[in-house]
């Protein structure tokens, strides 16, 4: 199989046009027509991300962050841009990014984070830009304390940032990976949210938020997208059976599938 077969792949689960205006996604840099010999699925194109595809011989890296955003005026080793597209293309690699137009598609976004948070009924929050609700349905009391705990335990953060009493109450969650939209906030009052986790969250959202009685988790933008990671490879090797598929994860080492 080829480059452009995959993005034609992908293209049918998270289509381009549901990407925001600012974004780039697709084919970023390499040769469609190159023969496939293995694919590595990444947060970001980094030097990590193609050493891991050299030492496992795949010419294809997916991403989920684009490493190209508006016009580039140079490409020289100069800057992390620069140098990591070079080393991409002399290896012969090409990178192609599913970024908004994943980020809208709750199953493989984050519906992906709730799974990893232990929760299993998780519904698309209806009015708000991206984002998944879930009642936590605990017989006991959970407080904020203990809540946060299990958020960094199960995405693996190396640290949470909250600005409410520890030991307010939570029930009814709204996840957003990557960074919160302030155009959801109507949609999670309406919901009757109680606190809302993401990546990151503006300090004066927080302070908004803390206002109206929800409490705000920031879990780190990285943390929560790497829940995207598995899922992804998992679309990819059931698809492409035989091509071996490796997750790089920026803090982890990598694994195959």
């Amino acid at each position: 199989m080829k480059v452009s077969e995959v993005g034609s792949f992908l293209n049918g689960i998270f289509p381009p046009e549901n990407a925001l205006d600012y974004d780039n996604v697709g084919l970023i840099a390499g040769d469609g027509d190159t023969e496939v010999t293995g694919i590595v699925v990444s947060l970001d194109l980094t030097s990590k991300a193609i050493r891991t595809a050299k030492e496992k011989g795949a010419n294809l890296i997916i991403t989920h962050h684009p490493i190209i955003f508006g016009g580039i005026t140079n490409l020289t080793t100069g800057d992390y841009v620069g140098k990591t597209l070079i080393e991409l293309i002399k290896n012969g690699m090409s990178v192609i990014s599913c970024h908004t137009n994943l980020d809208l598609t709750d199953e493989f976004g984050d519906l992906a984070i709730a799974e990893k948070l232990g929760v299993e009924d998780a519904k698309p929050l209806e009015g708000a830009v991206c984002g998944v609700v879930f009642d936590l349905n605990l017989s006991d009391f959970i407080t904020l304390k203990e809540y946060r705990a299990v958020v960094a335990k199960r995405l693996g953060t190396s640290g949470i940032i909250t600005i409410n009493d520890p030991e307010n109450k939570v029930n009814r969650v709204f996840v957003q990976g990557g960074a919160f939209d302030e155009d959801s906030i109507d949609a999670v009052v309406k919901a009757g949210v109680d606190t809302v986790v993401s990546g990151e969250i503006k300090h004066h959202i927080c302070v908004a938020l803390d206002e109206m009685g929800i409490n705000t988790i920031i879990a780190g933008h990285s943390a929560t997208e790497q829940a995207y990671l598995p899922k992804m490879a998992k679309l990819l090797s059931d698809k492409y059976a035989g091509f071996d598929i490796t997750v790089n994860y920026n803090n982890e080492v990598s694994s195959i599938l």
